[in-house]
């Protein structure tokens, strides 16, 4: 699992710091992470195959979360066999992405299978799951319907092919259905997965970009290997942060530490910041695992 922070600022990019996307790669499978405009360029300069993406999640419709998606769709259609992207995003996200479609002229080559997700109340909704992990949603509290998203890679059983030998035990479907977790007969001995294996536990990342404080962003956030979390303003100005429906450094740090979170990275900072020092002191005095977001920067997981 790696990532990569394609914008790390608020509402205004600046000359460091474009506005929102996160790029996930999970076995050669790219999920984007809100697409805010300058996006597509911001792939180019990181090395990133933008038709590796088959996933989108949105947050939600404001401008500086989806103004390149346009752009991107018309890419990722500009190929001799379009292929196919899921869009996810809260309800909305269909009226929107046709506006969005109709605002400009180009052969629509790329399907997209668009799915709008509606929580109820505070609890995350699983809406998409296969083998290897599952995607979950919540609601947030923002000045319009907000989604806060977890990737929950599944726990994998890890089959021990010494074991398995000293047992008698070759490639093949025996192996398989341990590897499924089942026990297997072999010369009239009962052979347990335990015997052969070990678990290894899947990773939780959860990412909140544009709320107040709200259940629900505890909830998602709640016994995550990587909480990457917006932190708009330091702790001084929580008063703009209440206006703007925005998160303090400090505020964030709070969830971290009271749901379990081994790590946390901030991200989405407000214009008005130089640099980040006082965000990221700001968090470090609550949770100390903290570390703050730049453009480019990437983390494996």
């Amino acid at each position: 699992m790696k990532l990569t922070f394609l914008g790390t600022g608020a509402m205004v990019p600046t000359k460091d710091r474009n506005v929102q996307s996160i790029y996930l790669e999970y076995n050669g499978e790219g999920i984007l992470i809100d697409c805010g405009e300058g996006t597509q360029r911001q792939m180019n300069i990181a090395g990133i195959n933008r038709l590796k993406v088959k996933k989108i999640l949105i947050t939600h419709w404001h401008g500086d979360h989806v103004a390149g998606l346009i752009g991107l769709i018309q890419t990722l259609g500009n190929t001799e066999e379009p292929g196919t992207v899921q869009l996810y995003g809260p309800k909305g996200t269909k009226t929107y992405l046709n506006h969005l479609l109709n605002s400009c002229s180009f052969d629509l080559r790329l399907h997209i299978e668009v799915k709008e997700i509606t929580p109820k109340g505070d609890e995350p909704l699983t809406f998409y799951e296969n083998s290897r992990y599952r995607l979950q949603a919540a609601n947030l509290k923002h000045s319009i319907l907000c989604l806060g998203y977890a990737f929950v890679e599944k726990d994998q059983r890890k089959i021990s092919m010494a074991k398995a030998k000293k047992l008698g035990l070759k490639e093949g479907p025996l192996i398989g259905k341990l590897q499924r977790g089942e026990a297997v007969l072999l010369k009239q001995k009962r052979i347990t997965a335990d015997m052969v294996s070990s678990i290894k536990k899947g990773k939780k990342l959860s990412i909140v970009l544009d709320t107040e404080p709200c259940t629900g962003m505890h909830n998602i956030a709640r016994d995550a290997d990587l909480f990457i979390a917006e932190a708009t303003y330091e702790s001084s100005l929580d008063e703009k942060a209440e206006q703007y429906k925005h998160l303090t450094a400090q505020v964030t740090a709070q969830v971290a530490s009271q749901e379990n979170v081994k790590k946390l990275i901030l991200t989405h900072f407000s214009q008005r910041y130089k640099t980040i020092e006082e965000i990221a002191a700001d968090a470090k005095k609550v949770f100390p695992q903290t570390t703050c977001a730049y453009d480019f920067m990437q983390v494996k997981l």
